[in-house]
């Protein structure tokens, strides 16, 4: 189950630094007004307060400070950040601006630029945990959750009382598939917050993985209660009932889903599941039917591709060119597929797409697991522009072969030029790790 993890805003009220030197009573007065108001959550009244400070004292790092929290209350994060650029450029040595700063930049998506502003506020204040909260969240965001978990680890050893620590350390642990670990940071989440929806409902995640189905529907129960209105909570406790050989239990959840979330793909395919079960075989045709037509982009027509990235069908076809095949023989089978494969390739090269699909695809028909064949087939459907038709074979070819880099690249060069940018990245990030280094340079073109 996919949660957000949102940053702990540090836009509070509790604004600090009196102010000294100022030649005029009045700078103080309007900047004590200024504090007084954000207290009051009047922020723009606070706002203009502190700018009447500046324009009176415009070095008073504090007074651009204050402003900056005061435009974050309001949302105006662009602007938050040049107070806060004018801050540190005055006081470079405040670590609560690089963090305020951050969490601008955090709320902005801009989760790079936010990490350098929170390793810079840990620099000169190494015992904030807020910091290390921080700088895991916009770790996580950008899916490095083996540094999202050093930092919440650090965050939780700081003030072992941080429940927003607990809940996205146990987010991480989801992610990493360590469930166990996932269920007892959520325990202690419930423990010290009880009726925090989220937590019941990774929790009731955690369970599914593990196998313990009755636990996990009781836990979505709870979550339920909480929060009624959370589609996707009725979806996993009818996964969970469905487990349990309770289906029309697993139904009636399906329905509610349907009826907060009516293009809930997954809650189709579980109703269906459910009814075939039942054995109302019209009923789970329909829903299946719906289950795999749904916003699937894989039964779109491929000629009405819409390459919605930087990476153009022009750029897309010169860098998967670049990709050589390496068609090896292997030992003739009774069922003949290598012969098969190896023609087709023959066929591919002679420009014969139609001819080399018709081969490739009968090798795979006679070996379902000839991973370089479906490797090939995707390759011919990507030149002819089924790109859909392309993830889905490369999907096969590293399912069978899951260190095969050139299958990760090209994968992933495809899923983003079809607007899926942080799967297309992640893809091209695992072609790396195994040894292709092309990958590299679209990476640093295109990723970041």
């Amino acid at each position: 189950m996919n949660f957000k993890l949102v940053p702990v805003l540090l836009l509070t009220a509790v604004l600090f630094f009196p102010i000294f030197g100022f030649g005029q009573r009045s700078a103080a007065e309007y900047f004590e007004e200024g504090n007084a108001k954000a207290r009051a959550s009047d922020f723009s009244g606070a706002l203009q307060a502190y700018s009447v400070v500046i324009s009176i004292n415009p070095e008073h790092a504090p007074s651009f400070f204050n402003r900056g929290l005061a435009k974050a209350n309001l949302k105006d994060h662009r602007g938050a950040i040049l107070d806060y650029d004018r801050a540190i450029e005055i006081n470079p040595k405040e670590a609560l601006y690089y963090q305020s700063r951050g969490v601008s930049k955090s709320m902005q998506d801009d989760y790079r630029a936010a990490i350098q502003d929170y390793t810079r506020g840990i620099e000169l204040n190494p015992d904030d945990s807020k910091s290390y909260y921080n700088r895991g969240v916009s770790y996580a965001k950008l899916n490095n959750h083996r540094n999202a978990m050093v930092d919440l680890d650090k965050a939780l050893t700081l003030d072992p009382s941080d429940v927003s620590a607990y809940y996205a350390r146990g987010n991480c642990k989801q992610y990493l598939h360590e469930y166990a670990g996932s269920l007892a940071d959520f325990s202690k989440v419930i423990e010290m917050s009880p009726k925090r929806a989220g937590a019941y409902a990774g929790r009731g995640a955690a369970k599914i993985e593990l196998n313990d189905f009755q636990g996990a529907a009781a836990d979505f129960t709870r979550a339920i209660e909480l929060s009624p209105n959370e589609g996707n909570y009725y979806d996993k406790r009818g996964f969970a009932k469905n487990k349990i050989e309770d289906y029309k239990g697993a139904i009636s959840d399906y329905d509610k889903t349907l009826q907060l979330e009516p293009e809930n793909f997954q809650a189709y395919y579980g109703r269906g599941y459910s009814k075939n079960k039942l054995n109302d075989q019209k009923g789970a045709i329909l829903d299946l039917t719906k289950a795999i037509e749904l916003k699937n982009t894989y039964v779109a027509d491929p000629k009405k591709i819409q390459y919605t990235g930087p990476i153009t069908k022009t750029i897309l076809d010169e860098l998967r060119n670049q990709v050589k095949e390496h068609v090896k023989i292997d030992v003739l089978t009774a069922e003949r597929s290598e012969a098969y494969f190896v023609r087709g390739i023959s066929k591919s090269k002679s420009g014969d797409s139609r001819g080399a699909l018709l081969d490739i695809s009968t090798a795979i028909e006679l070996n379902p697991t000839y991973a370089d064949a479906y490797f090939s087939r995707a390759l011919i459907k990507s030149s002819i522009g089924d790109q859909m038709g392309a993830v889905l074979d490369f999907s096969s070819s590293i399912k069978l072969k899951t260190n095969f880099p050139e299958a990760f690249y090209l994968r992933g060069i495809i899923k983003h030029s079809l607007g899926e940018v942080n799967e297309g990245c992640l893809d091209l990030s695992r072609s790396g790790e195994l040894g292709y280094m092309p990958s590299y340079k679209v990476i640093s073109t295109y990723c970041n």
